[in-house]
């Protein structure tokens, strides 16, 4: 055999744990391989090392458990800004339908579902109206649409608005979007519809937000027949104060307003932020504006999405629930799907969104991000009695019927700064990483670049003690079948025979070794062999 070349002997030191130990940046190592012979400085060492490796594994193990629990923390802080804008309100009376504009058709068709009326109480509850009863002959419509009453027979809001201002500047019914909820026709104003500037505010207090006087109508009321879970007995209005681009639910979140009584509302705008899985439950996922509870066609165009909201999530929900269920939607849902009639009202949405409130089916996560409004409320009493003459004078209606039907309602920011509520990772991909950097530094003195020397240090060995074997093992099998084609004896055989190789005598041991160039792997290196043939007479050509 040669003797081992330079560039393998350089390839073997690389690979020798005792040259690696000594060259590597990990503490200990060098103490634990270096060189002599095995002694008790050598094994504390070696415990002394392992002990280090096995308490940095631990604690990294302990990190990486911490980090793959998720936790969070929330941050509250509290922001000045010179300019915010001003939120959404929304107005409901809370009687949903005017007594004046009800028809014996209405009461044909929705009597039974909204007020409890038996057809044979149509006559007397017309008269309680001050209504003429239905004439002989009578013949209702063919068809009746629910969503058509409210429009006609909800509260209008030019009757019901007296005085508006929005900073001191006059306001008007231009200035409030319709819109139908639970309770009927409501309007609200600053709701940014149809791309519409939304209004701001540069000064917070009284006198800087939105100042409206309302007339809620008590001689427009129904009277209360029958006693069942849609009967409202109390007078004034609904108010909810919400941003853009969540939908009001005013049935469950508004707050009332009571007529005889001027109300201040002192809000706070706060800006909440939540984290998604695994740190949160909040969701962004965009709302399908259609609420079709399935795609009708895959093949058409996506409509525009809407933002996640909560109060819109719900809404959805219930949209699906009821379309599911019912067949149709109530005439406050969004969507495609028609309005439910009032026999389907009556026995079916109701019952369906009254039983899906109580069960709270709807499994709606928070918003990651939101605002909303923190209210402070404060009321006085109107008229005073310095000032009763004047507004019966200015509103053309008498002291009594002022006490009992108008109201005024001041909303305002109470200042121009705002909170923010944030959810923070409590502990980030970097901190785990220092963490270790930390401990691995700490227990056995290493860094980054120490783990990229054991891992060059194990390329080595698998170079050197994996590929070399192979290597090796070719070298040798290639090396011997060259010396065997190579013999003197098989070599002058055939110059003196002058024959063709293939009739040239063969034995069995060799094959055709001599007729092929080519090494054969199953023969090894034997110098020693020696093949000899009987002489035979010399062929004359």
């Amino acid at each position: 055999m040669k003797p081992t070349s330079g560039p393998e002997e350089a390839r073997r030191s690389a690979s020798d744990i005792r040259v690696f130990a000594s060259n590597c940046s990990m503490h200990g190592l060098g103490h634990v391989f270096g060189p002599g012979s095995l002694s008790l400085r050598r094994g504390m060492w070696a415990a002394a090392v392992v002990l280090s490796v096995a308490t940095f594994l631990y604690q990294v193990a302990e990190r990486v458990r911490y980090y793959r629990e998720f936790h969070h923390q929330t941050a509250l802080d509290e922001r000045e800004s010179h300019r915010l804008v001003f939120p959404a309100v929304t107005l409901c009376n809370i009687n949903p339908l005017r007594r004046s504009r009800l028809t014996p058709n209405d009461l044909h068709w929705a009597g039974s579902a909204l007020l409890g009326l038996d057809p044979a109480e149509h006559p007397t509850f017309l008269r309680a109206l001050g209504r003429p009863p239905a004439p002989p002959g009578f013949m209702p419509s063919p068809t009746f649409d629910m969503a058509q009453l409210y429009a006609r027979a909800g509260h209008s809001l030019d009757d019901m608005l007296l005085d508006c201002r929005f900073r001191g500047e006059p306001c008007g019914p231009e200035n409030f979007t319709t819109i139908f909820t639970r309770m009927g026709k409501c309007y609200t104003f600053n709701s940014g519809a149809d791309g519409a500037e939304l209004l701001t505010t540069t000064r917070g207090g009284m006198g800087n937000g939105l100042d409206i006087m309302l007339d809620v109508q008590q001689e427009e009321y129904l009277p209360v027949w029958r006693d069942n879970e849609e009967t409202p007995f109390e007078v004034g209005i609904r108010v909810q104060i919400h941003s853009q681009e969540e939908p009001p639910i005013i049935d469950q979140l508004g707050l009332g307003v009571s007529p005889g009584y001027q109300t201040f509302v002192s809000c706070q705008q706060q800006q909440l932020s939540f984290l998604p899985p695994p740190w949160g439950d909040c969701s962004s996922a965009s709302l399908n504006p259609n609420y079709e509870p399935e795609p009708s066609d895959p093949l058409s165009s996506p409509s525009p999405s809407l933002p996640y909201t909560l109060m819109g999530c719900r809404l959805a929900c219930e949209t699906r629930y009821v379309a599911r269920k019912c067949g149709c939607r109530m005439m406050y849902m969004p969507g495609d799907a028609p309005v439910c009639s009032p026999q389907q009202y009556k026995n079916c949405a109701h019952p369906a969104i009254d039983a899906m409130l109580r069960k709270d089916s709807c499994a709606c996560p928070n918003p990651c991000a939101s605002t909303r409004y923190a209210k402070e409320l404060s009321m006085v009493r109107i008229p005073s009695r310095a000032a009763a003459r004047f507004l019966a004078r200015k509103l053309n209606r008498s002291e009594a019927y002022i006490a009992e039907n108008v109201l005024a309602l001041d909303i305002f920011f109470e200042a121009l700064n705002y909170e923010t509520v944030e959810q923070k990772k409590a502990y980030e991909m970097s901190e785990l990483l220092g963490d270790i950097g930390g401990q691995m530094g700490l227990f056995i003195g290493a860094s980054l670049l120490t783990i990229l020397e054991i891992l060059d240090y194990l390329c080595e060995v698998f170079r050197d003690k994996v590929l070399g074997y192979f290597w090796n093992r070719r070298h040798s099998q290639r090396h011997s079948s060259t010396n065997l084609t190579s013999h003197p004896s098989l070599c002058c055989h055939q110059d003196s025979l002058r024959l063709p190789p293939h009739l040239l005598p063969c034995h069995t041991a060799l094959g055709l070794l001599s007729v092929s160039s080519e090494p054969h792997p199953d023969i090894l290196d034997m110098p020693s062999l020696h093949v000899a043939f009987p002489s035979s007479p010399q062929i004359k050509s």
